[in-house]
This record gives structure tokens, sequence and C-alpha cells, in this order.
């Protein structure tokens, strides 16, 4: 009987469990919208479609790599003065909120403006190059170019945006991510990084 009784107890506990994960879920994408309503929709779209190729599309991003990025954002680790404004006050909490949030939304697709060039960067995202040793990108980003929890989704991003974020890795504007990109980047030639960026923004 008092193994039945444990059994129950447990049982019941794990109901309340769930329930408090439930309501700190809702809790967080409540939180999540106010933000992104009061300031984040403006470049970034309400959810994360953004309103312009300069600015980064943030549908179906890792949220743990978008809470690095505004806590990088506020630090100063990552440099953008408009960013560090709007994320001075974020907690980290807010942060990982706001990421879980994009997280959710759809990714959108679209096919890709320059065939050619997209299929060049297919091949230099898939294989490298072996002539100048820029290694496969996939490599470390996977083949679908979805990414890790460390590794940003690459997939369906604009490319205008993954190709200026290539010439910030290689002239150190940015410096605040995997310092390997920088030993990859100096070896591309800006057509492999417009191409790569190219057939990304498709996938």
């Amino acid at each position: 009987m008092k193994f039945v009784s444990l059994i129950k107890v447990l049982a019941a506990a794990l109901t309340t469990l769930g329930f408090c994960s439930s309501a700190w879920a809702q809790a967080d994408e409540a939180r999540a919208k106010k933000i992104i309503s009061g300031s984040c929709f403006l470049c970034h779209g309400a959810t994360g479609e953004s309103s312009s190729e300069v600015f980064p599309r943030l549908a179906g991003q890792h949220h743990e790599y978008i809470a690095k990025q505004l806590e990088n954002f506020k630090s100063g680790a990552r440099k953008s003065t408009a960013m560090r404004d709007m994320v001075a006050k974020l907690t980290p909490d807010e942060m990982l909120a706001v990421g879980k949030f994009y997280e959710k939304q759809s990714v959108p697709t679209e096919e890709p403006k320059d065939a050619g060039l997209a299929s060049v960067g297919k091949y230099v995202f898939h294989n490298g190059n072996k002539f100048s040793g820029v290694p496969a990108c996939a490599s470390c980003h996977g083949a679908e170019a979805k990414g890790t929890v460390s590794l940003p989704r690459l997939a369906g991003q604009y490319a205008i945006y993954t190709e200026t974020q290539l010439k910030q890795f290689n002239t150190r504007e940015r410096t605040n991510d995997n310092a390997v990109m920088h030993s990859i980047v100096v070896k591309m030639t800006p057509l492999e990084m417009a191409a790569v960026a190219e057939y990304l923004s498709s996938k």
C-alpha cells in the first residue's frame, strides 16, 4: 500500500510540474511577444521574417544562438550601436524567451535570385575549394545548413546578410563567434562568399 501511495504522490507531483512548466512557457511567450512588439518587429518582423534583407531572418533560428548574440550585443562583444541600445535592458531570461519565440516560427524559403551563382555556392558549401584550402561549410554547419545549438541556422537566411557577415569575419569586424571562421573566410574570394550566401538563401 505504501508503494502504491508513493506512486500516486509522484504522479501528482509530475502532473503539477507539467502544469507549472506549461504556465511558465506561456508566460515566457507572452513576455517575448511584448518585447518583440515593442522594438524587435521594426527590423526583424513580428515573426522573424525580417523587414529588409539588411536585417537577419530570425524565424527558425536556434534560441540559444539568438540569446548568445543578444548577450554579446549587450556586452559589446559583438559591435552594433543600434542593437546595443535595443538589448540594454533585457535580462538573460528575456533573451532566451525571445529566442524561443522566434525558433518556433516557420522558416521562409524562396528561389535563388541567381541560379548560376547558387550552383557555385552549393559546390563550395558541400565540397569546399581544395585549390585554395577552403573547407566544406557543411562539415560544421551540416548538409542542411540547419546548424546546432552553438552554430547558427544558415538555411533560408537572406543572401545579402550572410555575405555581409562573411565579409565582417574576414575583416575582423565581427569577432564574437567561432574564431575558426576567421581562418576560413580569409581564404574565400568575394565570389565564393556571394555564391555560398546565394545558395543558402534558397535552402
